[in-house]
């Protein structure tokens, strides 16, 4: 296969894998809070992912101080994200809380022009804007079928453009399984102490048969997504993110019962195809970028774990 086959297979595995444990999660919701099960999971998956960097040779603890900066801002927003998201996931159907979060990249380059100075010519502008007025499709404020979950999943946007800008700004000393390690304690810390003010529920056999296969599938979604971002190139490989959406109305079809109206699908249609756009916009100006010989390549951000995914 070639390095760019070999990435788009990535993608869509870590798509699939970040989207099944939503839908793990998703059927805890009858049966214990979030905090405990997010907790239950974040144990899980925080010794999976110790186990794998170890065996990997990626556990690395000593980080620049600018590094530990931005792997704390990084983890706070990473809280934030699965707060947001994994709440509005408890209350609104799946594919309706994912194609929200399919706003992400549109939000990722906004953020990233503002905030980092990054060049977004007029088209991608116009992309952005057209991308969000689908968003407000799929929510609808004011309408009936709004809730402050909308909202919510709305805030797990902003959470994860925020965990993603500093994603940016870690060095790539700091290896990209340290910085997922980081945001998976950080997400079970607070989980935990979410935990103390509420009642423990007692976890039936599939219920813990749910938390194993969630903190399988997100430490498979963890692994996939640094492995889509060794090979091939990421403006090709990118747009494969959006199957996400595909499998989260699968499994809200098939294990919920649930199907967005007309409204949601065409917002969602109207999200991936401004997001595809802008990624396409992105390679095409990228292979007209003067390259300057043996100026050396540039420095890479240590992680850029799937946006929006590692929830």
């Amino acid at each position: 296969m070639s390095p760019n086959a070999r990435g788009a297979l990535f993608m869509s595995a870590s798509m699939a894998s970040f989207t099944l444990n939503d839908a793990m999660l998703k059927t805890l919701s009858d049966e214990m809070s979030m905090f405990q099960a997010v907790f239950l999971r974040g144990i899980g998956s925080t010794v999976l992912l110790i186990a794998l960097a170890a065996a990997m040779g990626l556990l690395r603890l000593r980080l620049s101080p600018r590094d530990r900066v931005m792997v704390a801002v990084r983890t706070v927003a990473e809280i934030g994200a699965a707060y947001f998201f994994i709440t509005a996931l408890f209350h609104m159907p799946l594919a309706n809380a994912n194609a929200i979060m399919q706003a992400l990249p549109l939000a990722v380059t906004l953020a990233g022009a503002v905030f980092l100075r990054e060049p977004v010519g007029w088209r991608r502008l116009s992309a952005i804007l057209v991308g969000f007025v689908g968003v407000m499709l799929i929510v609808r404020p004011g309408a009936e079928g709004f809730s402050i979950y909308s909202v919510y999943a709305l805030a797990a946007v902003l959470s994860v453009t925020v965990r993603d800008l500093s994603s940016r700004m870690v060095s790539a000393e700091t290896p990209s399984m340290t910085v997922a390690i980081a945001a998976s304690v950080g997400v079970l810390v607070f989980a935990g102490l979410g935990c103390l003010g509420e009642t423990w529920q007692p976890v039936s056999t599939a219920g813990w048969a749910a938390l194993l296969a969630a903190s399988t599938f997100i430490v498979g979604g963890y692994l996939f997504s640094i492995l889509t971002m060794r090979v091939g190139d990421i403006a090709f490989i990118a747009p494969f993110r959006y199957t996400s959406l595909l499998w989260a109305l699968l499994l809200g079809l098939v294990v919920f019962g649930d199907w967005p109206d007309p409204l949601t699908l065409a917002g969602a249609a109207i999200v991936v195809a401004t997001g595809i756009f802008t990624f396409h916009r992105e390679r095409k100006l990228a292979r007209v970028q003067v390259v300057v010989p043996h100026a050396g390549p540039p420095s890479a951000p240590a992680s850029v774990d799937n946006p929006g995914d590692s929830l």
